[in-house]
């Protein structure tokens, strides 16, 4: 199914403002009856259902919980829990599918609701046309003795933690760490810093008051200043920043510089390849720094860039044999550990090969140097075709020209805005800003004759 072909579904599910288009609590009702639908096929299969801390998530809940139940499908609450935790939880259950109401790095008037399938997966394409399909029938409840039972899992976190906590040996003790944890008032509040702690780390713990509103405000992943000043404050080693819904990671140093996602992927594909674990292929995205490729390029291993989305980064893992991927947002995906992004599992790996190798995380990140990048928006009133429009690819050559091998140019239309996304890479900050404002004009006026 491609994605022109979807109604409802995004890249990551459904996702908006509540209460606008689809994010209402009748579409929800009517999603939930859907999948009991397709994914029952005529038995009482279960479902679990996960949410984040935002407010929203009761509504959406409930509204999921009676349309399973209409379509004869057992339901089982998780309560608020990370989405990495919703996958694997899932395939412990031996359920047919798990439910996380998110909207994740979001601000809390946002929301919305994805899919893992039984196996810990993004359901398939195909599994998301049936669903569309099904929510264009009248919906039809079963009959009263076959309505599906809702079920509360009281043991969601610990069961959660464990895994967490076995994914590095059990023989690595945190206990010479002091780390600051940001849990963005979102899903990781009552488990992450449980994990660092239960492994030993001093921790010092940010972010975990949620109030239903407060959800990735001014603090996360995606707004670490804070977390920055902690960690010098509190003399840490290092900060971890999760998001909303704990499938993102950004890490502070003692210094209390940023270690964003590539930088992350670098140090636990260096990490895997010391310990032996999986090929040299290592996959980012279109977006990830030129300067990550050159670092894996002199530690004899490869990356190869899928197109911006976890969905697109799995697939490629798949296809190469990897066993990590990731984007420079920070969402890691260790294969060899789980099934989709998970910040607290990438941050163990992290503070796992700071204790065995004896570095700090700023001495680990040290390897590579990243290449300055300006991302510039131009915005459009069309469509066009960026492969093909032979302006454009004049106007594109003519800046790789002027780099040649010392940068990269990258366009890519928005799939959220009305812009094209103009980037420019290059090793010298000011040529590199140069460039990406003469490229980006040249394509505005082009885009706009």
């Amino acid at each position: 199914m491609t994605e022109q072909k979807r109604r409802y579904f995004g890249t990551d599910g459904i996702r908006g403002r509540v209460g606008d288009g689809v994010i209402t609590p009748e579409f929800v009702l009517k999603l939930g009856w859907a999948v009991g639908r397709v994914l029952a096929n005529g038995g009482q299969n279960k479902v679990l259902i996960g949410k984040d801390t935002r407010i929203s998530g009761y509504m959406f809940e409930s509204a999921l919980q009676a349309g399973l139940s209409a379509a004869g499908v057992d339901i089982y609450l998780l309560g608020p829990m990370p989405t990495p935790a919703i996958a694997y939880l899932t395939r412990t259950f031996h359920a047919q599918a798990g439910i996380v109401i998110s909207a994740s790095h979001n601000p809390y008037h946002d929301n919305g609701i994805k899919f893992f399938s039984g196996s810990g997966t993004k359901l398939p394409d195909s599994v998301e046309l049936q669903i569309e399909a099904m929510l264009e029938q009248p919906l039809v409840t079963v009959d009263s003795a076959k309505l599906g039972k809702a079920h509360r899992v009281d043991d969601a976190a610990g069961r959660y933690i464990e895994f967490c906590k076995s994914t590095i040996s059990s023989a690595i003790d945190l206990s010479p760490l002091k780390v600051v944890v940001d849990c963005a008032h979102g899903a990781t509040y009552h488990v992450s810093p449980e994990v660092f702690k239960e492994l030993g780390a001093e921790i010092v713990v940010m972010g975990a008051s949620p109030d239903g509103l407060n959800i990735n405000q001014n603090c996360g992943s995606t707004e670490p200043r804070l977390l920055q000043a902690a960690v010098l404050e509190n003399e840490a080693d290092l900060g971890v920043a999760l998001d909303g819904d704990g499938d993102r990671l950004i890490m502070v140093d003692q210094k209390g510089e940023l270690v964003d996602g590539d930088e992350l992927l670098f140090i636990i594909a260096r990490a895997q390849q010391r310990n032996g674990i999986g090929n040299s292929e290592v996959v980012g995205t279109l977006m990830s720094n030129l300067g990550l490729e050159h670092a894996l390029t002199k530690s004899d291993l490869n990356l190869h860039r899928a197109n911006v989305g976890d969905r697109y980064v799995i697939a490629k893992m798949q296809e190469t044999g990897s066993r990590v991927g990731g984007e420079s947002s920070g969402h890691i995906i260790c294969l060899d550990k789980t099934t989709t992004g998970d910040g607290t599992v990438a941050a163990l790996q992290v503070l796992a090969e700071m204790i065995e190798t004896g570095h700090s995380l700023h001495e680990l990140r040290t390897a590579i140097s990243k290449y300055p990048q300006c991302l510039i928006n131009v915005k459009v009133n069309k469509k066009v075709d960026l492969k093909s429009d032979q302006a454009v690819l004049a106007a594109v050559k003519n800046i790789e020209d002027k780099l040649g091998d010392e940068g990269r140019v990258l366009l890519r239309a928005s799939g959220t805005e009305p812009v094209v996304r103009v980037m420019v890479e290059g090793r010298d900050a000011t040529v590199t800003n140069a460039l990406a404002k003469e490229l980006a004009s040249t394509i505005e006026t082009i885009l706009r004759a």
